[in-house]
């Protein structure tokens, strides 16, 4: 443990506090997407709580990924959203996700590991304090199943370069869930991590680390990520059920010091998420969800829109972007296509959240929030299309405000996870 204050002191301190027997938890919240961040500031300026982002090895590296962003560019992009939103930048954390060879798995592993630690170095130095090191995906040269060892090896490595750039400055995540890519399929099972593999995760990053002479590191290591058994896909949700992930709860009572961070516990009940907490799945990831709820509030208003002004492109524009570039959707959403077209608007995996930054969606979107702007939405049509937000505006609590209206509905969602309020003092 670093032994004076650092950026990531708030999770050391919230770890420790939830194994002293205090449940706290935090959401992590995985989105790169403007309103969802501006969102969640107001929602944590509100409850006055920090704030921990954090990006994908997908979206952000040191070539752009999918969203242009370098680690360096997602932190200022982040920071200036901050100073806009009046947040205190000393609570704003920033995570990497799935922090390993991932984005170059076509290539050797040499070449792909190299990659990989100039990208973990590049987050490291551009003040991630949060890195999950997840090198269990093979590349090129590896055979289809991953060695256990040799996975813990390169997040070894990755480590090792991380506290290169930024010593002492980071604290770990280690393991992976094995997503299945863009959620599960109906009617496959879903496998709960067994303690088994959990202790040898633990065990085999241990040994790898030591290898290094990373035990400064290793103390830094404050969570697992383990599959509890929560999953959504297009058309359904598989709920937490603590029964079956009792004996991941067992284990890690076991390691003093330690918590769970579980990935896709998008769309879980909030008695669901406050039992995960309980069970010491400390830290929720949660990404999708809030795009989700973006995209409900952007449809509503587009209906008010057409309704009340006798038009609304928005939907008709995105639906041409879907279909023109079908990258993003098409192996995720198979069946008829009716079926894909009900999937391509609606779908639980959102696959919607790939185009709202594309400039001829945005332009749609800016149109409909200013003409909502000028002709605010009747109160009896954000009663149909809007009716939580329609209570709220009614005593008062809301502006009748397209982006309030907006906000206001992906709160809903981050509402149901924990907060975590850190103070220095």
């Amino acid at each position: 443990m670093p032994p004076q204050f650092s950026p990531a002191q708030p999770l050391i301190e919230l770890v420790a506090a939830h194994r002293a027997g205090n449940p706290l938890g935090i959401a992590s919240i995985c989105s790169a997407n403007r309103y969802i961040i501006e969102a969640c500031m107001k929602h944590a300026l509100q409850e006055q709580s920090l704030l921990l982002l954090e990006a994908t090895s997908n979206q952000v590296n040191q070539h752009g990924g999918y969203t242009g962003f370098t680690p360096a560019a997602f932190a200022a992009f982040t920071g200036e959203i901050a100073r806009r939103m009046h947040f205190p930048l000393e609570r704003l954390l920033l995570g990497g996700d799935h922090l390993g060879p991932n984005p170059w798995s076509d290539e050797d592993s040499a070449a792909a590991m190299r990659k990989a630690a100039r990208m973990v170095a590049d987050y490291a130095r551009a003040g991630f304090v949060k890195i999950h090191l997840d090198a269990s995906m093979h590349c090129a040269d590896d055979p289809a199943t991953l060695d256990p060892q040799v996975a813990a090896a390169r997040a070894a490595a990755l480590c090792q370069a991380a506290e290169e750039a930024a010593p002492e400055a980071s604290v770990y995540i280690i393991g992976t869930d094995v997503p299945p890519p863009g959620g599960a399929l109906a009617g496959e099972p879903l496998h709960i991590t067994p303690t088994a593999d959990a202790r040898r995760t633990i065990e085999l990053h241990r040994q790898a680390f030591e290898e290094r002479g990373l035990q400064s590191a290793w103390q830094r290591v404050i969570a697992l990520v383990v599959q509890p058994g929560v999953e959504y896909g297009n058309d359904f949700v598989l709920p937490y059920d603590r029964l079956k992930a009792g004996g991941l709860t067992r284990f890690i009572e076991s390691l003093p010091g330690s918590v769970y961070e579980a990935h896709s516990t998008d769309y879980q009940l909030p008695s669901a998420l406050s039992q995960m907490v309980e069970d010491h799945f400390a830290i929720l990831k949660v990404g999708p969800a809030l795009t989700f709820a973006l995209r409900e509030a952007l449809f509503a208003l587009a209906a008010i829109e057409k309704e009340t002004l006798g038009s609304s492109p928005l939907l008709d524009v995105l639906e041409r972007a879907m279909l023109s570039d079908d990258s993003h959707w098409r192996k995720y959403y198979p069946g008829t296509e009716r079926q894909q077209a009900l999937a391509r608007r609606f779908s639980y995996s959102d696959r919607v959240r790939y185009y709202w930054a594309q400039p001829e969606v945005d332009a749609a979107v800016q149109t409909l929030l200013q003409r909502l702007q000028q002709n605010p939405p009747p109160l009896m049509l954000l009663s149909q299309f809007l009716p939580v937000q329609y209570w709220k505006v009614r005593n008062g609590s809301l502006s009748n405000t397209p982006l309030d209206l907006i906000y206001d509905r992906i709160i809903e969602t981050v509402a149901a996870y924990p907060i975590y309020r850190f103070s220095r003092e």
